[in-house]
């Protein structure tokens, strides 16, 4: 729709135009690299293959909750056992969009950002970007694996510039022992706000 039609649409209507086109602008900077803070390599499996040849479209949740507990383990401190933690994180919402598909061996590329952080809540958003199509053979080591990469890394360059899949999820974190939600630790609230893009004043 042209700006002239759209001025000539009553208010409300003009109003959801304007929403309509600031939306696709967002998916498609979110579709890119630099909307990312964080990224991981994962290795595809057989399983995750269903009947059509491709990733099975539940499998890409995993990919997502695989790259943030990674994120959370690695760089915020998060502990792994409900006897040892302060917290714990529920998954209150997940979406995913997918716009093609990838199959097993491929390695793709996770990627994650945070949106927002709250008290007890932290919003991402993901993305999943291919191998690069020029890339005869990817070269991941043990440390990428490990340690995953920060924007800018060379290595992100092995990877498609358009995301595959673009998602989305919240984590609620609470108290193991009430499951009541709790106020973040200053220090995983650091590595949160590490992600965040622009980062907070």
């Amino acid at each position: 729709m042209t700006a002239r039609v759209s001025r000539l649409l009553p208010g409300k209507a003009r109003s959801l135009v304007t929403s309509s086109n600031n939306r696709r602008a967002e998916d498609c900077h979110q579709r890119h690299q630099e909307a990312y803070g964080y990224f991981l390599p994962i290795q595809t499996r057989w399983q995750d293959n269903d009947q059509y040849g491709h990733v099975n479209n539940v499998v890409y949740y995993s990919y997502f909750d695989t790259i943030i507990n990674h994120y959370l383990i690695r760089y915020c401190g998060l502990k792994t056992g409900l006897l040892t933690s302060p917290l714990v994180g529920f998954m209150v919402t997940n979406q995913c969009t997918f716009h093609t598909p990838i199959g097993f061996p491929q390695v793709p590329l996770a990627a994650l950002a945070v949106e927002k952080v709250g008290q007890s809540s932290v919003h991402y958003r993901l993305a999943l970007f291919p191998p690069n199509a020029a890339q005869e053979s990817q070269s991941v080591g043990h440390r990428d694996l490990s340690d995953g990469l920060f924007f800018g890394h060379p290595m992100l360059a092995q990877f498609g510039a358009l995301a595959c899949t673009t998602g989305s999820s919240v984590h609620v974190f609470v108290n193991p022992a009430t499951s009541k939600p709790t106020t973040l630790p200053e220090d995983f609230r650091r590595g949160l706000l590490r992600l965040m893009n622009p980062p907070p004043e």
